[in-house]
């Protein structure tokens, strides 16, 4: 994915949040490969969705918290 504002290809926590904000499904596919393959990675997805998990309405947010904490259970 090109990110809007960013000019590089690494999983920074701008990076997730865009992924997961704006992502189509190729983005996210490789967002799921990068966790699955990297645990900084994982840990930038949980701290990017505890932000927003206040807001019912961010339903992506709650998605990828979840998704997040079964690749560690």
């Amino acid at each position: 994915m090109q990110h809007r504002h960013l000019n590089h290809s690494e999983w920074t926590l701008a990076a997730v949040d865009d992924a997961i904000a704006r992502g189509r499904i190729d983005d996210w596919k490789a967002l799921r490969d990068a966790a699955a393959s990297q645990a900084g990675v994982r840990t930038r997805i949980l701290r990017v969705c505890a932000a927003r998990l206040g807001d019912p309405t961010e339903q992506r947010y709650y998605f990828w918290d979840y998704y997040v904490r079964t690749l560690l259970a």
